[in-house]
């Protein structure tokens, strides 16, 4: 093994340094403090392996993103959203009767507990659905206490992915007042989805093949991406070894901010703002080569990627697809389609490789099959679910995990005497 050689306050140290299956490298800084009193500073962690995973492999400079070692592209293109999720969880594809038995126990676990419609009752209309999503995931555990064991931990990977999807869905019926739909069990996991939140009681619905495909792309294109924020929640929360359910609520509550899973709602809201002013796209996207002008162009470039993202070019077709079928006559995404072309030709954002990225189509997919824009960060949520699920197990399993508890350097005050409030 080779080792790395760090020279503090004219002392030598080493460290080793060792290689994962893809050649990136780590210096395993494990010991730096017991050895030298020092701790790095890394803010936002970016530069820090905070564990080793087997799950998903991003290469940002290429545009490569693989899933248990299989290429984004061919699993979108060729698979449905429950055997990723299994592949994910499972570490191998399933075979054909492990497929229909993953299948249908999603289904039959998708049912909610009756004790927990009395919950939607009490929040109100205009209630966060990732409000609602987070708080009734962590509620599972009070309706299926986990005892830990291999079996109880299977049983509740089963309830959770197929519960998400009709919380999320009753949430929606709800705060619109309208009659909620159960699961149909001969529906793929993607329309009974569609269904349970435009379907009504009166008129059956029938799910576009069109739709139905987009949202199973959307969904495996979102089922992971390595040790984001939400990600790296569940695995910290999991670390205290905190149940599945309070880990995988801590992850839905860390993807609602719109630097991460609400960045397609901010691409709508960016939208928006543009329609209201007139519409002039192109004066806006000048803006948005002027680091002085506080405007930012929401859905374009990648922290990570430096290159295109691999999502957008598989999500682009799909939105193409599903804006023909529908026919939709919509400023809003006219306005997208503008500025995707404008910026894909101009030269600032070619020389600074700010493509459009998965969270900028993703937003116009959802709105035109018509989703609510409060209503994206879940959709994003039910994605990542297998995701947080198999980095929660990968966790678990690690003989070598420890709680996690990073340090910090102090910047506060120094030393001081209390004094008395009388006497201040």
């Amino acid at each position: 093994m080779s080792t790395a050689k760090l020279i503090f306050e004219g002392k030598e140290y080493e460290f080793p340094v060792f290689e994962g299956t893809e050649g990136e490298t780590a210096i395993d800084i494990s010991t730096l403090r017991a050895k030298t009193g020092a701790i790095t500073y890394d803010h936002g962690y970016g530069n820090t392996g905070s564990c080793k995973s087997s799950i998903t492999f991003i290469d940002g400079e290429k545009g490569i993103l693989r899933y248990r070692g299989y290429p984004i592209e061919e699993l979108a293109t060729n698979s449905k959203f429950p055997e990723v999720a299994y592949l994910l969880i499972y570490d191998h594809l399933p075979t054909k009767p492990e497929l229909l038995e993953w299948r249908r126990q999603l289904t039959n676990h998708s049912f909610i507990h009756e004790g927990m419609m009395n919950f939607f009752d009490h929040y109100p209309p205009t209630a966060h659905p990732m409000a609602i999503l987070s708080a009734m995931v962590a509620s599972l555990y009070t309706f299926y206490p986990d005892s830990e064991t291999n079996e109880q931990v299977e049983l509740n990977i089963r309830r959770l992915l197929g519960q998400a999807k009709t919380i999320a869905a009753f949430s929606y019926k709800i705060s619109r007042g309208e009659p909620i739909l159960y699961p149909k069990a001969e529906l793929s996991y993607a329309a009974n989805f569609l269904r349970m939140m435009f379907g009504s009681p009166a008129e059956e619905y029938v799910v576009s093949d069109v739709q139905e495909r987009a949202l199973n792309q959307l969904l495996i294109l979102h089922a992971d991406h390595e040790q984001n924020c939400s990600t790296s929640t569940v695995r910290m929360v999991g670390s205290s070894q905190a149940n599945l359910y309070a880990s995988i609520s801590a992850g839905i509550s860390g993807l609602w901010g719109p630097l991460h899973g609400g960045a397609n709602q901010a691409v709508i809201e960016m939208l928006e703002k543009i329609l209201a002013d007139g519409g002039d796209y192109k004066k806006y996207v000048e803006l948005a080569k002027k680091k002085d002008s506080g405007f930012r162009l929401m859905g374009f470039g990648h922290r990570v990627y430096k290159n295109f993202d691999p999502r957008a070019k598989i999500i682009k077709k799909a939105c193409d697809e599903v804006l023909n079928e529908m026919g939709i006559s919509d400023p809003l995404l006219d306005l997208a389609k503008n500025i995707e072309d404008v910026a894909l030709n101009d030269d600032y954002f070619i020389e600074k490789k700010l493509y459009p990225n998965v969270d900028f189509y993703s937003g116009i997919i959802y709105r035109a099959m018509g989703f609510p824009t409060n209503m994206f960060t879940v959709l994003f949520s039910i994605g990542r679910l297998p995701g947080w699920i198999a980095q929660w197990l990968e966790m678990r399993k690690d003989p070598d995990n420890r709680i996690h508890r990073p340090r910090q350097i102090y910047t506060g005050e120094n030393k001081r005497t209390f004094i008395p409030v009388d006497k201040r």
